[in-house]
């Protein structure tokens, strides 16, 4: 079972990406959406469900609050949000950073926010501050980790240091760009910083932006707000990949974005890949990574066809 390093959080295989809660998936396609990750979470992992105050402005951190309120599910949740740029001058001052806490906190109907990130690095404001302010925030019992996202290797590695320095809690977790079709950014130079400092990852953009369940291929028109991003990625590299996808699905009679995301969990350093679907039809085909088992043969075989 997922554990991320250096915490107590034992999360699922699979995290939900809740961009989508109140965006794509009204509230209760939402509500269905959450039902159906909890549903089939086994008991002895904690859902993991993440999302951002930037989000809809609030609005998929206060559908994620209201699902929990009336199921009462909190308990059961690891719940990861961010501090966001959104036009704020200074996003990762202290008191920009204690304003977006106080209104994640009343949006997700919580007292603690499991998994606290940094959206974007803000190169405005000295790490010294932004993770003082990470400090006063756990030691008000009103976060308990925080982590970054969106941070270059150099200025991942800084904040490490700087944390160590000052006695302060540090990032216990990235979350990068990283998929099958996005590896070098990750793998050339964050891997190492976050496998050195025992920090996991949290790959956002796990399915390419949808590219990778197969349904974006040249000369196809899909209705979907993510089919522009998605377009990106088709040509030689993708067909490789696509091809070798459906080839692996195949042999183990999942969907392909399934196989993806097992390949990603798969990774060095990687604790759960986050993926999200605007329908529990879309949510049905990821949930098969959970309990997926890929060879040697088969995660090599994605491997080459994505180099």
């Amino acid at each position: 079972m997922p554990q991320l390093p250096g915490t107590d959080l034992t999360v699922s295989d699979l995290c939900l990406g809740g961009n989508v809660f109140g965006w794509t998936a009204d509230e209760p396609t939402s509500f269905a959406l959450l039902d159906r990750f909890l549903d089939a979470t086994p008991s002895t992992q904690s859902p993991f469900v993440d999302t951002a105050e930037m989000y809809g402005n609030g609005v998929s951190e206060q559908v994620l609050g209201r699902w929990m309120a009336e199921r009462g599910t909190r308990d059961r949740m690891v719940v990861a949000t961010k501090a966001s740029p959104g036009k704020k001058e200074h996003p990762l001052s202290a008191g920009e950073i204690a304003a977006a806490a106080e209104r994640s906190l009343r949006n997700l109907q919580v007292d603690t926010i499991d998994l606290y990130y940094a959206h974007y690095d803000d190169e405005t404001t000295p790490l010294e501050e932004t993770l003082t302010a990470f400090d006063a925030l756990v030691q008000a019992g009103k976060v308990r980790y925080v982590a970054a996202s969106n941070y270059s290797a150099k200025r991942l590695t800084e904040a490490l240091e700087i944390s160590e320095r000052l006695g302060v809690p540090r990032y216990v977790a990235l979350q990068p760009l990283y998929n099958l079709m996005e590896r070098p950014a990750y793998e050339d130079e964050l891997a190492g910083v976050v496998a050195a400092n025992g920090l996991g990852a949290l790959p956002y953009f796990s399915l390419a932006k949808g590219f990778l369940t197969g349904k974006y291929r040249a000369g196809e028109q899909i209705d979907s707000p993510r089919a522009k991003g998605a377009s990106v990625y088709v040509g030689e590299q993708g067909d490789r990949v696509l091809g070798a996808l459906a080839g692996v699905a195949a042999e183990q009679g999942v969907p392909g974005a399934a196989v993806a995301l097992r390949w990603l969990a798969d990774q060095p350093t990687v604790v759960a890949p986050i993926a999200s679907g605007r329908s529990v039809e879309q949510l049905a085909d990821l949930l098969p990574m959970q309990d997926l088992v890929l060879t040697d043969e088969q995660r090599r075989r994605l491997s080459d066809a994505s180099a």
